[in-house]
């Protein structure tokens, strides 16, 4: 069945200190280090997202942080970990959506299971037909405010041991301090690492202004029209909102 948000099976101090060993912690530290190894900022991210599905039972990883209305995608192990994530941000449903509005893991074990169904049906459905029968989402940040979602896919039913979730953990936690640590501008003149992350961000809502003007309704409304036309047609809203921008794409009235 699916651990749901509050359902936070990872174990306490006492777990942790049993664990699998100082041994298992360090060989899952010089992994993380050995992917990291000579990775600039840029590509700091995407590096852990690959670690992360060398680590876990796991067939796929990607990275998002909080944005205004969607998720912004930082990176992704590989295209269908990162069709995953833009599916979530998309349906603006999913466990990344509910790990970014309560701070804590979700852990959906198996998105056939009823408890699943009921709480994202239109994800869970989506994810089924993609292959996805788990999703563990784990949250970015610090224990008062999160800024992301690490989120793992998984193409069998099925939960995390205690050491495979605390390795999950740790991932997370190097994610975060790689992601505070990043600079956001270069040196010599570089290009800004988040530049195309902002550019991305703020065509969606320059599509979402538009949508506003051509239908005379709201922002929550038009985001969630540019979503609904989105999902309609089996496009990312990113997708759309391009469209919406350059033109190729206007929203009528009924």
């Amino acid at each position: 069945m699916g651990v749901l948000p509050g359902d936070d099976p990872g174990g306490g101090p006492d777990d942790r200190a049993r664990g699998a060993g100082g041994g298992a912690y360090a060989r899952v530290a010089e992994a993380i280090a050995a992917g990291l190894r000579g990775a600039g900022p840029a590509a700091a991210p995407g590096r852990l997202c690959a670690v992360a599905v060398s680590l876990l039972p796991v067939d796929g990883a990607s990275v998002s942080l909080r944005g205004d209305g969607l998720p912004v995608q930082l990176a992704a192990s590989s295209p269908y970990a990162a069709h995953l994530g833009q599916l979530q941000a998309t349906l603006g449903d999913g466990p990344c959506r509910n790990v970014l509005q309560t701070g804590r893991p979700v852990l959906a074990h198996d998105l056939a299971a009823a408890d699943c169904v009921q709480r994202w049906p239109v994800f869970a459905q989506q994810a089924l037909g993609a292959g996805v029968r788990a999703v563990y989402a784990l949250p970015l940040g610090s224990d008062t405010t999160c800024v992301g979602t690490l989120d793992l896919y998984r193409d069998t039913p099925g939960g995390l041991t205690t050491h495979q979730l605390r390795t999950a953990r740790l991932v997370a936690g190097v994610m975060t301090v790689a992601l505070m640590d990043l600079p956001y501008g270069l040196p010599d003149g570089e290009e800004p690492w988040l530049s195309g992350l902002a550019a991305d961000h703020d065509r969606v809502h320059q599509a979402v202004g538009m949508i506003m003007v051509q239908l005379g309704i709201g922002a929550d409304e038009a985001l969630a029209r540019l979503r609904g036309d989105a999902f309609a047609h089996g496009r990312t809203a990113l997708e759309v909102a391009l469209d919406v921008v350059f033109h190729r794409r206007r929203f009528e009235t009924p």
